[in-house]
């Protein structure tokens, strides 16, 4: 069985290599499920790990429905992957309805060229699963990352099963929840990987610092934070 390791740094990423994860998933702050690591922490993982790695295209936290400037960044990103020789990428898009956005999928194939596609828990948004299971099967998809459309993949893994069934070429890749205490249970299944941050938080400072820089605020699945313009355009004008 294939482990894949969610990795959010270079440290976890090197600690992934070496307690014999077969690949990585490279990515940016887990707090919001993954965003696009940085140009740095791409170019140090390219040269220092030798598993294979699967770079999360994500410009943004919240939804996976992004305008056609998001979309640019995206393909950006991607032949930024091809260049440097990384694996493959894991990306997923949809409308707002749910339903995948199939147009800009098959754009994605083409220019990932030799790249490896791995469909997002995106897939876990998705309306109509069965259907988009065919659809991404007919694309080549490579692998479908999914906890079964449930809070945790052990929950899912009853309906991950039927989809792992159903699949003629697309590997199903339980994740979410998976940890030393399951994971075998996934084995027993018959799946052919499975997919785990195993993160632990390490105290860094000795103390809290006197202000907090994090803004639960801003966590959601259903809303972007974005710059406001008539906000932005009041205050200049008070200030000028």
């Amino acid at each position: 069985m294939l482990v894949e390791v969610c990795a959010n740094s270079f440290e976890s990423a090197l600690n992934a290599q070496r307690a014999g994860a077969d690949r990585i998933e490279l990515c940016s702050e887990l707090a919001v499920g993954g965003v696009t690591p940085s140009y740095g922490l791409l170019k140090a993982v390219s040269e220092k790990i030798s598993i294979p790695v699967r770079v999360l295209i994500r410009p943004r936290s919240g939804d996976f429905t992004y305008s056609d400037a998001e979309f640019d960044i995206m393909k950006q990103d991607i032949k930024l992957c091809n260049e440097m020789g990384f694996d493959g990428i894991a990306i997923g898009l949809l409308h707002p309805n749910f339903v995948m956005d199939e147009r800009r999928h098959i754009e994605i194939g083409h220019l990932a060229a030799k790249l490896k596609i791995t469909f997002h828990r995106a897939f876990d948004w998705v309306a109509d699963p069965i259907l988009t299971l065919q659809k991404l099967d007919d694309l080549g998809i490579d692998t479908i990352l999914s906890s079964g459309q449930q809070p945790s993949a052990l929950e899912g893994i009853d309906f991950l099963t039927e989809l792992s069934e159903r699949a003629s070429h697309t590997i199903i890749m339980p994740g979410s929840g998976i940890n030393a205490g399951n994971a075998h249970l996934f084995k027993e299944r018959g799946f052919k990987a499975i997919h785990l941050s195993a993160v632990q938080m390490n105290q860094t400072l000795q103390e809290s610092p006197k202000v907090s820089m994090n803004s639960p605020r801003m966590l959601s699945d259903d809303s972007v934070a974005v710059s406001h313009f008539e906000t932005i355009q009041e205050i200049v004008r008070a200030v000028k």
